[in-house]
């Protein structure tokens, strides 16, 4: 039984022993799907990269890339949780209200607390609301796209109630400013940041065990069970890190702006998440994916959007050439599943 468990839960498993060559024809497959999934997104990057490099001046003036991450960072965050709970099978659409509750709820505090409290308290307020998603889907099964949309729109009510529909404006002398602006090495702390968070997700889902059963729970979840992985608890902690990852990034871009207002990220944030994790790699009906390539995701939508405005194109594009992209990634992923049946 125990030979069995680990052959199941590790997707990379090359089973010499009992299963011949078709544990090794599965691996063969599985490598060499990883690949066209890695280069779907990095050849595509560099050309763009490249393209905006000869074809604008200022693009790769040191101030631009460091802007492009430091506008970034909160979606960077967010995508990287995100991926953790496609991964594992479900999908969270309430990630751009939970982004506005704790921009609000950090304001509201940092005006009137210390900056550690609203940071705090902000960052509690992702994780309760990850939690509640994560439960509803797992206790009561009621569909994930259902449960966070719904969501989406009990959160973005209480962030009115929170900031009474007022904007909140924060001062640049506060300490909170510090939180995401500070300097090390001329990059903002918010940059440092998000890599940090960014790359601990990372390890997180390729190199522990909590990774592997994520895999397992999102690419067939009944044979997960059978083999002793608790999913229904792997999908709470998911859920759980989507939502305080929302917070995170609700807190540094309200420290970043020094503003906040209940409708801020909403769906087109949710959106913008979504398709980086897809456009990155990662499979819409679980078991595949990889944070790494989530962030090349979203660095690719965010040349894109830096590119049109450089180049002074028609920001109408941005859209459309995106929900094109968006498409394109769910194809492709549609199809390289059906190849492997």
């Amino acid at each position: 039984m125990t030979n069995q468990t680990t052959e199941q839960l590790d997707p990379l498993h090359d089973s010499d022993s009992g299963d011949g060559g078709g544990g090794g024809l599965r691996l063969g497959g599985l490598r060499m799907l990883n690949s066209w999934r890695t280069a779907g997104i990095a050849i595509p990057f560099l050309i763009l990269f490249v393209t905006l490099s000869i074809t604008s001046q200022p693009f790769l003036h040191t101030t631009n890339l460091i802007n492009i991450l430091d506008q970034q960072s909160a979606t960077l965050c967010i995508a990287a949780a995100g991926t953790l709970v496609l991964v594992a099978g479900g999908i969270d659409l309430s990630v751009g209200a939970t982004y506005g509750l704790a921009t609000v709820v950090a304001g509201e505090i940092a005006a009137h607390h210390s900056p550690v409290l609203a940071i705090g308290a902000a960052i509690l307020v992702g994780l309760f609301v990850g939690l509640i998603n994560g439960l509803i889907v797992t206790v009561f099964k009621i569909n994930a796209l259902i449960t966070t949309l719904a969501m989406s729109f009990v959160i973005g009510g209480l962030a009115v109630k929170v900031s009474g529909g007022n904007l909140i404006v924060l001062s640049s002398n506060s300490g909170f400013f510090k939180f995401a602006n500070a300097q090390f090495l001329t990059v903002p702390s918010a940059v440092w940041m998000t890599l940090v968070f960014v790359v601990i997700l990372g390890l997180l889902l390729s190199r522990t065990a909590f990774g592997r059963f994520t895999v397992a729970s999102g690419g067939n979840a009944e044979a997960a069970r059978l083999a002793g992985v608790r999913v229904n608890l792997i999908r709470v902690v998911a859920f759980t890190l989507s939502g305080g990852a929302a917070g995170l990034g609700g807190v540094i871009d309200i420290s970043r702006l020094l503003s906040a207002q209940a409708g801020s990220g909403g769906n087109a944030l949710a959106f913008t998440v979504l398709a980086g994790i897809v456009v990155g790699g990662t499979s819409i009906a679980g078991g595949e994916g990889s944070v790494w390539r989530t962030g090349i995701g979203v660095l690719f939508i965010a040349l894109i959007g830096n590119g049109i405005d450089l180049l002074g194109v028609d920001p109408l594009y941005q859209q459309i050439v995106l929900g094109v992209i968006l498409l394109i990634a769910v194809g492709l992923d549609s199809w390289a599943r059906q190849r492997r049946r």
